[in-house]
């Protein structure tokens, strides 16, 4: 039952983005940035935390987790050190996740280069 709650609940992430971007021409950039600010809103409010624990795995993983990784970093921060988790919650619970991602990018783009591999548009 864990796997069709996240699925449910990603599922319908990405198919209202797909809405947002296929029947109202919202740029894509425009809609993941609206997805991070969602979830950092949401997660702020304490709304986000009810949804991962409903739908686990399915609330996490989308850009809108992504949101709610930072709010939580930033109130945790803040409740731990005061006003100067402000400036460093956000990315103490991003960084290792931003870390891997740039190095994961980066080795691609060498194997992409070493091995010439052309982008086929």
């Amino acid at each position: 039952m864990e796997f069709i709650k996240a699925f449910v609940v990603g599922g319908l992430f990405c198919a209202i983005a797909q809405i947002l971007v296929d029947n109202f021409k919202i740029p894509v950039p425009k809609v993941l940035i609206g997805y991070v600010c969602f979830g950092c809103v949401m997660g702020g409010l304490g709304v986000y935390a009810k949804l991962v624990g409903f739908a686990g795995m399915g609330a996490v993983i989308p850009i809108t987790g992504l949101g709610f990784s930072i709010s939580t970093g930033l109130i945790n921060e803040i409740n731990n050190i005061g006003l100067l988790g402000v400036f460093t919650g956000g990315a103490k619970a991003i960084g290792p996740v931003l870390g891997v991602t740039l190095s994961i990018a980066f080795i691609s783009a060498l194997i992409f280069k070493i091995f010439k591999i052309k982008d086929k548009n």
